[in-house]
């Protein structure tokens, strides 16, 4: 089933793809990457480094007060891996699993160390569907009637289950929590997890802070790869347009971004009178510059690799590790009551 989902994935993107080549030629996808230049990939690098630091920001703050470890140096480094994977490898979101399923493990507990990951993604999401329920009520010109109503009802539905998921966790996450059937001991758990993680009164303004910093970060990108396109359109009519398209990007049918986020460029574009091989000119050369943003990732992946490869190597040393202390007691003990 997981292997046909992938293929599903990889195969609804190449469609989008194909029928974009068939509709528009290959010139927009050529003349995007012919236009990538030195100061775009500088710009890319930055703003990159930018939204990875608020990113990982929130991640650590979400997986702190879910009681796991996690410094920011190390979010910055495993967030950056995460990006670099999540852009070169087809499912789009293997990198993510991998910075989830690795924190677990290190932290010593895997299913916390996911839902932290997946908690983290959740903040981004529901700040960027904010965004484009704003964009859609405040700008309703710009937006194909099609997508308003898809928009609406995304954000109608989230409102939803966000109300839903806070009521059952208070009528039932206490009795759920030790319930013999580990699906109710699951949900509990994941409820409790989910108002600690992201709407607890500690946490909800800085996670929304940063994700709102994030949602800027990609947003001044897509700015930047419409100038590099050649769009000369002003920022206020365009950013409305990119709200949207990185809202396609989480639709389950691209492959490293690529797919969706094209097909609603050319819509969008076409719509706004800014032309639809623009508009799908203007993706690429987003797609591209995220892709450079996300290198860092790479010397991540690499230097970590090599470490590993020497660490397997070496020899054992005969060693003993030095006894637990009473500290070290105190500090496990602290985590394990908050989480």
């Amino acid at each position: 089933m997981k292997r046909a989902l992938a293929w599903l994935r990889i195969l609804g993107a190449a469609g989008i793809l194909a029928v974009l080549v068939w509709q528009l030629g290959s010139a927009a996808f050529l003349d995007g990457l012919g236009r990538i230049s030195a100061v775009g990939v500088l710009a890319a690098l930055g703003i990159g480094f930018a939204t990875t630091l608020f990113s990982a920001g929130r991640w650590q703050i979400v997986a702190t007060r879910l009681g796991l470890r996690l410094s920011l140096r190390t979010a910055v480094a495993d967030y950056y891996r995460a990006l670099f994977l999540n852009g070169v490898l087809p499912a789009g979101v293997l990198g993510d699993v991998h910075r989830a399923v690795q924190h677990g493990r290190d932290s010593g507990d895997v299913p916390r160390g996911v839902r932290a990951v997946v908690l983290e993604r959740t903040a981004g999401q529901i700040v960027l569907v904010g965004a484009a329920v704003t964009v859609v009520l405040a700008s309703p010109g710009v937006v194909p009637d099609a997508f308003r109503e898809v928009v609406v009802v995304a954000g109608v539905v989230l409102v939803l289950a966000a109300v839903a998921a806070l009521v059952v966790g208070r009528l039932l996450g206490g009795r759920w929590i030790h319930s013999p059937s580990k699906w109710r001991r699951g949900f509990a758990v994941t409820l409790a997890d989910l108002r600690l993680g992201l709407f607890s009164r500690e946490t909800w303004p800085g996670v929304g802070f940063l994700s709102a910093a994030t949602l800027a970060g990609h947003l001044t990108l897509f700015v930047v790869a419409a100038r590099v396109a050649g769009v000369a359109a002003p920022v206020g009519q365009l950013v409305p347009l990119m709200v949207l398209a990185l809202l396609a990007m989480g639709l389950p049918l691209n492959v490293g971004g690529f797919g969706p986020r094209e097909g609603v460029c050319a819509l969008l574009f076409g719509a706004a009178g800014l032309g639809a091989a623009q508009g799908v000119t203007v993706a690429v050369v987003y797609g591209v510059l995220t892709l450079v943003a996300s290198l860092p990732g790479a010397g991540v992946l690499l230097v970590r690799s090599v470490a590993g490869f020497r660490e397997t190597r070496a020899p054992h040393t005969g060693v003993v590790p030095a006894p637990r202390t009473a500290a070290d007691t105190g500090i496990e003990s602290e985590v394990g009551l908050k989480s």
